[in-house]
């Protein structure tokens, strides 16, 4: 006869599930943690932080090549003059063919000067003269935004 043999049948079966229960619990405490360490907190900034929506309508069938210069050249050369794009989307309607892009600014007055500095830049002129030869851009909307009081990004 073995010990286990001795056990009453409630013991042994407790006995038999406690490291899973155990390996249950660490678990749960563990997705706990890591669902504590995740959260996200709003974006905070100063109060003189603005945001510009740019809304650039394509001529039909050329938004493609309109994606392909932002991609390939525009993006590289606003990231050089500070002007942080905080996202690029398309329309999911075709037939709307519009460009997308968002921008946040520490201030308007920066804006303007990045802005500036990259109207100046020699490559972005190769890109305005490239623009002028194929025609991509049928027109612009251009929006400046500040954020409300109870919004979550600022």
């Amino acid at each position: 006869m073995t010990l286990e043999m001795l056990r009453p049948a409630r013991l042994r079966s407790t006995i038999r599930f406690a490291p899973a229960a155990l390996v249950m619990v660490a678990l749960a405490a563990l997705a706990l943690l890591m669902a504590r360490l995740t959260v996200i907190a709003p974006v905070r900034a100063d109060s003189s932080r603005v945001f510009e929506l740019r809304i650039y309508h394509a001529v039909p069938g050329k938004l493609p090549v309109m994606e392909a210069r932002f991609r390939d050249k525009t993006s590289k050369i606003l990231a050089r003059h500070g002007l942080s794009v905080v996202g690029y989307w398309v329309a999911e309607d075709p037939a709307v063919n519009a460009f997308v892009f968002l921008f946040a600014h520490r201030s308007k007055e920066e804006a303007q000067r990045n802005w500036e500095a990259f109207r100046l830049d020699p490559e972005f002129q190769e890109v305005v003269t490239a623009e002028q030869a194929e025609k991509t851009l049928e027109k612009a909307d251009i929006i400046w935004l500040r954020p409300t009081d109870f919004s979550p990004m600022k």
